[in-house]
């Protein structure tokens, strides 16, 4: 976006009109509060991190917000700046499922090469759990003494029950497309993957 100014120009609020959710209200409120918050236009790791940990104080929300930044950090410049992070708001908070399932497989997809692995899930649910501390309840049927001491149990049933329903071809890996078909076919799946859902 350039250099920081105080207002969006006519030109940036019709580009952002065009590939966000937002009206042009919108886009200048959210404008406004980002260069509070990021006087230079752009936001780095370690800036992205201090935002997260203001929302999650009783937890450690490091590596989620070091996930996040991966996505929203659209061109891969080590800083999001205001069209990457509004464009990123806009399909997490208003986008259609076929574009928050997109998006949720880009941040599962840790290392970017078109699939998920167990392990890529299993670090990303660990991450929330790790995040939300206190916050996180288990389902009132794994709620026992011993269960509710394992958030392992917690992160381990689920992702096999994710991987048992979206792996169509057993490889202990997700292609996006499995990814997608598994997830509209299922909506607990849905449901268990949306652990994010807020947290962005």
């Amino acid at each position: 976006m350039g250099k920081s100014q105080s207002k969006l120009s006519p030109e940036q609020l019709a580009d952002l009109q065009k590939h966000t959710y937002f009206d042009k209200r919108e886009l200048q409120q959210w404008y406004k509060g980002f260069l509070k918050d990021c006087p230079s236009g752009h936001l780095d790791k370690t800036e992205f991190g201090r935002i997260y940990k203001q929302f999650f104080p009783f937890g450690d929300p490091g590596e989620f917000a070091d996930y996040v930044f991966n996505v929203f950090d659209e061109n891969k410049n080590g800083t999001i700046d205001f069209k990457e992070f509004i464009c990123a708001l806009s399909v997490t908070s208003r986008g259609r499922l076929d574009e928050k399932l997109r998006w949720a497989f880009q941040l599962y997809d840790i290392d970017g090469d078109g699939f998920i692995t167990y392990q890529e899930m299993l670090k990303i649910v660990q991450s929330i759990y790790k995040m939300t501390g206190q916050m996180v309840k288990l389902p009132a049927d794994e709620d026992t003494p011993e269960k509710a001491n394992s958030v392992a149990y917690h992160c381990c049933t689920l992702l096999t029950f994710i991987f048992r329903n979206m792996d169509r071809n057993k490889d202990a890996k997700l292609t996006y497309d499995e990814f997608v078909e598994g997830s509209k076919q299922d909506p607990t799946i849905v449901q268990a993957l949306s652990l994010y859902d807020g947290l962005v």
